[in-house]
This record gives C-alpha cells, structure tokens and sequence, in this order.
C-alpha cells in the first residue's frame, strides 16, 4: 500500500495470530502484523516498520475488546518479555498451538495427511516452571506508575529481575512472577536487597564489568527440593560477599536446599559460570518423573516444566510401541530422561550426545535409577551414529530411534544418516515446530507420518511441543 508508511495510525481489525505470537490485521488485503494484539479485537495502532509485503504496528488503544480477552494474572505483564498470551483465554492458546503445528507441517514440510491431535494442556498454568534466570543490571526499568510518579528519587543504578519485553540491557525489578513458585519470589527479593547493599555493582554488559550477574533458582515441583545458583564476574571482594550471601539464604530460607557459586569471565549473557563451589548443601537437587528419579546439578540441562514433561515422554514411550525386545537409539539424549523413561520397555538403549557432563549426568541418572540397559555416547551426532568405531561397542543398529534435537533441528546429515539406518520406527520429539516440519519433508521419501500430538509445556507463550511417529514404508 503505498499510502502506509512508517508513522501512519491506522483501526484495523486483529483476524489471526501467527506462529511466533504476533497478531495480524489486513487493510486492504496488505498484512500488518501487530504487537500485543489478540484476535478478535479492533485496535488503532501506529506502523513502525513498512515492507514491501508487509507492514509492523504497535497497538495504540484497543477499540474493541476481544470475546477471548482475560484479565492478565500478572502485574507484570506487558512489560516483562515472557508470558505474551496471558491475556488470551487458556483454551483459545491450545486452539491456537493446534493450528500453528497445522500451519508448520502443511506448508513448510507438505504433511498434509496425518492427523494433529487437540494439545495436551499443561497440568497447570501457574507455577509451573522449575528453573527461572534472573539477571542484575544497573540500568533498572521504572514501571509505568513510576513514571507517572515523576519521582526523582528512584534508584535506576541497581535491578534484579527479568528483562523487559525487547530491550536486551533494560531489566525490571521482578515482585510477582506467576511463573515460579511464591517462595521463589521471596528469594529473589531477599537477594536484591542484599546485593545492592553489598557496596559492590552490577555487571555492565557495556562496560563489561562489575560483580553481581545471575541468579538462578531451581525448584523440585514433586521433591520440594530447591537450588539456588549465584553467578558473578571475577572481582575482587565477590568471593566475600556471595559467602556472606549464602549464609544469609540458608538462616533466612529454611527450604533452600543447596546453594552454589560460580564465575563468568566472559561477555556473554549467559547465566552459566566456571570454578563452580557449593556453598553449603548437596550441591545438586532431585526431581521425581514417573516412577524415575533425576539428579540435576546447577547447570545441567533438566524439563522446565515436569509435569507436562511426563505426560510426554508417556507419549513418546506409547508412540515408540515397545514389546521388550527392541534396541532404541535416543538422539540429543541430554541427561538421559528420554532413555531411562524407556528403558524398563527396551532390551536396550544408547543415548547420543554432544555435551560431555550431560552424559556423565546421564550415567548418574541411570545409577540412580537402578537401570542397567543403557549406554551413552558423546561426541557430533553426525559423525558418531554413522562410524560403528565412534559408537563403541555394546550399540546395536536401531529398531526405534526417538529423536528429541534442539530448537533447531536435525542437522541435516543426522537425517540423512537415519535414511541410511532406517529403523522400522522414528519418534520425533520437537520443541519447534517450523524445523520439525523441514525435518518432516527430509524423511517423508522412507516415512510416513502416522500421528501428531502436540504438548503445552509454555502456557501464557506461543511455544509448542510435538511428538511424531513415523513408521517406515514398505518396499513394495
């Protein structure tokens, strides 16, 4: 439209919500996709952005509220960068998962035939996460109602919270995330203040400097376990005063189980550290799925959302059809949750992974769990399921392979080498559904697709979670 243009207000009517959760509205048939927007409602909003096929817009006023809106649980929201369909009802986010995993297979991998199940909804919706990263900033948002406060007297230089909503170095002080657990919120607050009155500053991501950087907590939902992980840069006094951190924590929250400090030296924004120390505890929690138990260390990589994630692995383990005599491969294995869910139904398993501790964890997990039938194996994925002398022995050729790759996807030579396995069964477990449909399409001239059944693992997001069953074709 060659009357649109980058300032132009416009009421345009919201007709959908596109994979990756932004609305969109049609003037005149020409797209324009809208931030904060819901289906359903009339909105006048401002072009930011003009393509030549497409149009980005901030909502200004909503005009007319959608059948579908509701009351945001959080006082957050709009603000913080998460949770961006908390104000759409919980049912029309699942009709809406649904028709994105729809979408993915039909038109980026030409699966048009099989069928997608309704999405399992997430057992709960609140609290539901075990693992949040709050970061520490000096450059500290001011709410709206700050703001309107024209208070000069607000501190800016010191914040510990979540980011706000498309600003990297912007954070704002979390009070209420809906996301972890109450007690989790209390210690995020106990943290800010003693950080800030530590005399010692927050990381600078432009100056690349200053002390206090991460905070991570991790909570056992089944266990009631709870981790808490301070992350700093390597300054002097830094040592100190997390010591004196932690004994505050473990005085002041009885329900912490174990607390941990480490480094990072470097400048990625990344709450993960080096020269790892427990302060005091264990220096791991536990969390129970199904009838297994799981070691999870400060770093490893674990289900954000277990109970979801059972209801999952319980599909996967359906999907695979298990009689007790197949030996399953389990790729991008991680720290072996897939393969010791299966393993009780297997004659065996080997998990493939790229990061060395998760196999070791895998190993722990496995000890823990009294399962003897799987074996792991580290290194490229790529290079290690096709050379039998890098998968070692004791690993048979596959009968059913469960593939569960990061965002991503398969590289592209692990697909082409399970054309060259061809297990009788491939169950595909996604967390995006764009590169599990490219996936698709690459295997779909041995395969076929029997089912789909996407998860809710991220309730309030747009995020979906798939597990596929493939069965190889015939040769007649």
């Amino acid at each position: 439209m060659a009357t649109l243009r980058k300032g132009t207000e416009l009421d345009c009517s919201v007709d959908k919500l596109a994979f990756g959760g932004r609305a969109v509205a049609r003037v005149d048939g020409f797209v324009v996709f809208l931030d904060r927007a819901l289906p359903g409602q009339k909105v006048r909003a401002r072009v930011v952005k003009k393509r030549k096929n497409y149009a980005e817009a901030v909502v200004l006023e909503v005009l007319e509220a959608s059948p579908h809106q509701v009351e945001p649980l959080c006082t957050h929201f709009g603000v913080c960068g998460g949770c961006r369909w908390q104000d759409l009802d919980y049912g029309e986010q699942l009709a809406w998962k649904r028709r994105h995993v729809q979408e993915c297979l039909e038109h980026l991998g030409d699966v048009l035939e099989a069928p997608v199940g309704e999405v399992v909804p997430s057992p709960r919706t609140e609290c539901y996460r075990n693992k949040m990263e709050f970061t520490f900033s000096g450059y500290r948002w001011l709410s709206p109602e700050e703001i309107a406060r024209k208070d000069e007297t607000f501190d800016r230089s010191f914040a510990l919270g979540l980011h706000v909503r498309g600003h990297f170095d912007r954070v704002f002080d979390i009070g209420d995330c809906r996301l972890q657990s109450p007690e989790a919120m209390d210690i995020v607050a106990a943290v800010r203040d003693f950080a800030r009155g530590s005399g010692l500053p927050p990381y600078s991501i432009r100056e690349h400097r200053g002390c206090w950087r991460f905070l991570v907590i991790r909570e056992g939902k089944r266990t009631g376990q709870r981790l808490v992980h301070l992350i700093t840069g390597d300054v002097p006094g830094a040592e100190e005063a997390v010591d004196s951190l932690g004994d505050f924590l473990r005085e002041t929250f009885p329900h912490i189980t174990t607390c941990i400090h480490s480094v990072n030296r470097t400048r990625a924004q990344v709450a993960q550290g080096d020269d790892e120390r427990i302060l005091w505890g264990p220096g791991v929690i536990e969390e129970q799925l199904g009838d297994l138990r799981f070691r999870i260390s400060a770093q490893s990589f674990f289900q954000t959302n277990p109970m979801a994630a059972e209801h999952l692995y319980q599909t996967a383990l359906d999907f695979a059809g298990l009689e007790g005599s197949e030996t399953v491969w389990d790729l991008y294995c991680g720290t072996g949750s897939i393969a010791l869910f299966v393993a009780r139904h297997a004659r065996k398993v080997a998990g493939f992974e790229v990061v060395e501790s998760a196999i070791e964890d895998a190993y722990r997990n496995a000890a823990l769990n009294d399962v003897d039938n799987c074996v792991f194996r580290v290194g490229d994925l790529k290079d290690v399921i096709r050379d039998p002398a890098l998968r070692g022995p004791g690993v048979d050729l596959p009968d059913v392979v469960i593939t569960d790759p990061p965002r991503a996807g398969m590289h592209p030579h692990v697909v082409q080498a399970l054309l060259e396995l061809a297990p009788q069964r491939i169950v595909a477990v996604s967390c995006n559904p764009a590169t599990l449909a490219r996936d698709l399409a690459l295997l779909l001239p041995k395969y076929r697709v029997c089912r789909v059944q996407p998860f809710d693992l991220f309730p309030h997001t747009p995020h979906v979670e798939c597990v596929v069953q493939l069965d190889r074709k015939s040769k007649a």
